[in-house]
């Protein structure tokens, strides 16, 4: 009995792992685009939620997981794009609370134009044929889809670390995350990289939403749930810190997958205890840094 409660346990750990890649997928954009533009982008699960029905339109057209898994992101990537040239830039220096309201607004706008052309019903997304099954992950079967979530978002991060840290592009973004002003003094056309840091965080929620779709279907309000996690996840890992939502997206998907083994009725409510945990001992997040949001 407690060889079998053991592998229960490493298969949960397992499944909130995964659960966890998603939500670094999402906390990561969400990071991405607070650092740099200081937005607080609450239209960031409506992404997340345009990412999966742009995968399943697509797939009616072009039925390859493959191609629609490389042209998802650039898609939504590009939504983003619209988004923030001619809704949010106008906003830049009027205050964090402005976007914030802007993009509130326009996730509930999103939402309402999904509902419009797909309906109110969710839909059935079938998981790949290539990646059905399970596979043997030393604690016992494990379903192959959800390990290649996990590959999948540990693939986006170090390609997203090696363009942050090892390109020209992405030491301006860098520079520009600490001091957009310096950047504009040296010659560096700033709106340019905040466009293209909106493009990036936008496009990893919407590649999050088309993962996701096959392990819970899809549906308009599917980005609300998502983004209150998402936002949690921002919180405990730090404002703007990348490392932080990694760390953070994976402790609260492992967190709530052992809680809704060990106690059910605890596993939505134990994030936000995690939450209020780090708040205490350090009010910034883990690897938050002052003076971000002033």
């Amino acid at each position: 009995m407690d060889g079998f409660m053991l592998q229960l346990l490493g298969l949960q750990l397992f499944t909130g792992v995964a659960l966890g890649a998603i939500y670094v997928l999402m906390a990561v954009g969400l990071s991405l685009i607070f650092g740099m533009l200081t937005v607080v982008n609450f239209a960031h699960g409506a992404f997340f939620m345009v990412g999966a029905y742009v995968g399943y339109l697509l797939y009616q057209y072009v039925p390859n997981f493959w191609i629609c898994l490389v042209a998802v992101p650039v898609l939504t990537g590009l939504i983003g794009i619209v988004v923030e040239r001619y809704l949010v830039r106008p906003l830049y220096g009027r205050g964090i609370d402005y976007p914030l309201l802007l993009t509130f607004g326009l996730g509930y706008v999103m939402v309402e134009v999904i509902r419009i052309i797909f309906g109110k019903q969710g839909l059935p997304v079938s998981t790949p044929e290539a990646l059905q099954g399970a596979v043997d992950v030393f604690v016992g079967p494990f379903p192959l889809y959800r390990l290649f979530v996990i590959g999948v978002a540990v693939v986006v991060l170090l390609i997203l670390w090696l363009f942050i840290e090892r390109t020209s592009f992405g030491l301006i973004i860098r520079a520009g995350a600490r001091d957009p002003m310096i950047v504009r003094v040296l010659g560096v056309d700033i709106s340019r990289v905040w466009l293209v840091v909106f493009a990036i965080g936008t496009g990893i929620a919407g590649l999050a939403g088309y993962l996701s779709a096959p392990m819970q279907g899809i549906a308009p309000e599917m980005g609300t749930n998502v983004l209150i996690v998402a936002f949690v996840v921002t919180v405990v890992g730090g404002m703007g810190s990348l490392t932080g939502a990694i760390v953070a997206g994976l402790l609260i998907g492992i967190v709530e997958s052992l809680a809704a083994f060990m106690y059910p009725e605890a596993s939505k409510v134990s994030m936000f205890i995690i939450m209020a945990l780090v708040l205490l001992v350090r009010p910034m997040g883990l690897f938050g840094r002052a003076g971000l949001m002033s």
